[in-house]
């Protein structure tokens, strides 16, 4: 955890007052700026770039080496090591960016060799993802959609209250904020029909989600027990799970998402680490059956994320379209990685794990227009006067998320993507 915890640290660098990204953030991930891919920080409106201060010295005393590790296009390297460098790294930023370091506040030469303005660099995958896992771990999104879709006095299946159900997903197509993605093809069924169709999906959806990143690795064979998932975890990004809902509806059974998952995620592209996040922990909800010993945590594993989607059609201003809240979530992602390696399943640094849609307990805070629209049936209104059931093309969704108690606020940015016309 970082030892800086204190209420009124403060940064000699000029961070504006709404930032998700103050002194006591410190996020990690990677930039591109004068043909050069370097490993980053941020604060306020700044890339503080790693490489460069590695080079100068400043990390040669911590348990990483010299800091070479940030030169590398992703923060894969990094990330291999344990927690307790990727601590030490984040405290040191800390030290060094703090109002009380006059010593480096009173020399110019840092903000011009060290600090980016944020509008100069590109932003880039942070990590090579290698696997990545999609949970469904919002028992409002299960019941919604078991609802919707199965029996409503039976909507959770019988094992969805004694493990973390989740699939294996595709790495290859997950993308960083930013991104223009083609309406997908396939297979669906019309309604009343008994043969299927081709052709490009009509039901295009977003998915609410949230995700960790893992860095130390397990060997093939071992468990990670829940009580030290964090030492695992490194941190999390915004998770955008694009869905075609009427090509998964055809495809699903019997082995589930194909197709209509693997066109593309998005992701915000900070990792906002669990050291920082630690200040906004929260109890989860009440398991009830009692989950089995290897999925059982003491304390507050759930964090308080505030979630918002907005839809912004093509010439016209954003309109909000859901408020939620991570801490809805019923199993936790210390849960979710002790399930998922129980059976002796390895995991590597830079491996993804989304939460699934985080729906809350309200209909405004339901996490894709599927139980927005309740199928479709109850058309949501754009501030330009249109009506949404499904994502248009040439929609553009944001999703934001951020931490806020006692003052202090720290965020994730946004992730973003736009919705072409299929190809």
């Amino acid at each position: 955890m970082s030892i800086f915890n204190t209420k009124g640290l403060s940064s000699w660098v000029s961070v504006p007052a709404d930032s998700d990204f103050p002194i006591h953030n410190i996020p990690f991930g990677v930039v591109s700026y004068q043909g050069q891919t370097h490993c980053a920080s941020r604060i306020g409106d700044f890339v503080i770039d790693l490489a460069l201060l590695g080079e100068d010295g400043w990390f040669d005393d911590l348990p990483l080496g010299n800091g070479a590790v940030f030169h590398n296009p992703t923060l894969n390297a990094f990330l291999e090591l344990d927690k307790k460098a990727w601590t030490s790294v984040r405290n040191r930023l800390i030290e060094l960016f703090q109002s009380a370091n006059a010593e480096i506040r009173d020399h110019d030469d840092w903000v011009n060799k060290y600090l980016i303005p944020i509008s100069d660099v590109e932003m880039q995958m942070p990590v090579q993802v290698g696997d990545y896992t999609d949970f469904y771990s919002s028992i409002e999104h299960a019941t919604n959609v078991g609802i919707m879709f199965r029996d409503p006095a039976n909507a959770l299946l019988p094992n969805w209250k004694h493990l973390p159900v989740g699939y294996h997903g595709r790495a290859s197509s997950i993308v960083v904020s930013g991104a223009e993605i083609h309406r997908p093809y396939g297979q669906t069924l019309p309604k009343d029909a008994t043969t299927p169709v081709f052709g490009p999906s009509r039901l295009v959806d977003f998915e609410l989600e949230m995700a960790f990143i893992t860095g130390k690795a397990n060997k093939l064979g071992d468990s990670i027990p829940a009580e030290k998932a964090d030492d695992y975890i490194f941190g999390m990004v915004i998770f955008n799970d694009l869905s075609a809902r009427d090509i998964q509806k055809w495809e699903y059974v019997p082995l589930g998402p194909f197709l209509s998952k693997n066109f593309g995620s998005v992701i915000s592209p900070w990792i906002v680490t669990l050291d920082a996040l630690e200040f906004y922990r929260v109890a989860g909800p009440i398991q009830d059956p009692r989950v089995f010993p290897y999925l059982e945590t003491l304390g507050d594993k759930n964090i308080d994320i505030h979630l918002s989607v907005s839809l912004k059609p093509a010439d016209s201003s954003e309109t909000a379209v859901s408020k939620s809240n991570y801490k809805y979530l019923y199993w936790n992602m210390n849960q979710q990685l002790a399930h998922h390696t129980v059976n002796g399943c390895n995991i590597k640094a830079g491996d993804m794990y989304a939460s699934g849609t985080i729906s809350g307990p309200t209909p405004d805070s339901y996490g894709s227009l599927l139980e927005l629209s309740w199928q479709g049936t109850k058309p949501l209104k754009m501030n330009d006067g249109t009506e949404r059931r499904f994502v248009s093309d040439n929609d553009s969704i944001i999703m934001r998320a951020w931490c806020e108690k006692d003052g202090r606020k720290i965020g994730f940015g946004e992730s973003v993507c736009k919705i072409l016309p299929a190809k």
